[in-house]
């Protein structure tokens, strides 16, 4: 299972993005949604690890958060709301987002298979990096690429040409960001195990 806690950063001096980012997250596919659990943090769990990454991809992608990953088993079965959640991934997912307030790319993991998790951790790191190095006309045309359009189709949505996007797509690091996500998702499934 996956815990994802997540930790909304410098909320003292912003405006509390917690019911947003809730409305906006609603329908993900999870198994315990995302649920205000203190103050400007939410948690969620999952045990789906392409799930996981599209989440962490699109929280990245907002600039507001620190995220928590906690793997490992929880309690079952499920309470219906996620924050009565009990069991060691929850406790992960607590470690990973104090240490995600620290690190470069505001993410981080944790779970009871030392390293595996470290191993996840790094790659996250590695696919923060390529993700918050992005401009806002990379963040569109990834997007747009996420979201399964060709580069023909995204061409046409931005009204540019097809070279201007391949070109986006090469300096936002799209093909790293798709390679990632591929180590990404076996690392989680071993940690998991």
């Amino acid at each position: 299972m996956y815990v994802l806690t997540v930790d909304q950063r410098g909320s003292r001096r912003d405006i509390d993005r917690v019911a947003d980012l809730l409305d906006e997250l609603r329908d993900a596919p999870l198994l315990r949604k995302f649920e205000r659990t203190a103050g400007d943090e939410v948690q969620a769990v999952s045990d789906d690890s392409g799930t996981v990454i599209d989440l962490v991809l699109n929280l990245l992608d907002r600039d507001n958060w620190s995220i928590g990953i906690g793997i490992g088993p929880v309690e079952t079965p499920l309470p219906a709301q996620t924050r009565a959640g009990r069991g060691p991934a929850f406790e992960h997912a607590r470690i990973a987002v104090e240490r995600a307030k620290n690190v470069p790319g505001r993410i981080a993991a944790d779970g009871a298979d030392t390293d595996s998790a470290s191993d996840v951790d790094a790659a996250l790191t590695m696919l923060a990096t390529i993700v918050l190095r992005r401009t806002d006309q990379g963040v569109e045309a990834v997007a747009l690429a996420r979201a399964g359009r060709s580069q023909a189709e995204i061409a046409a949505e931005l009204g540019i040409s097809k070279q201007a996007v391949s070109q986006r797509l090469l300096t936002a690091g799209w093909q790293a960001e798709f390679a990632g996500r591929a180590l990404l998702h076996r690392l989680l499934e071993r940690a998991d195990r």
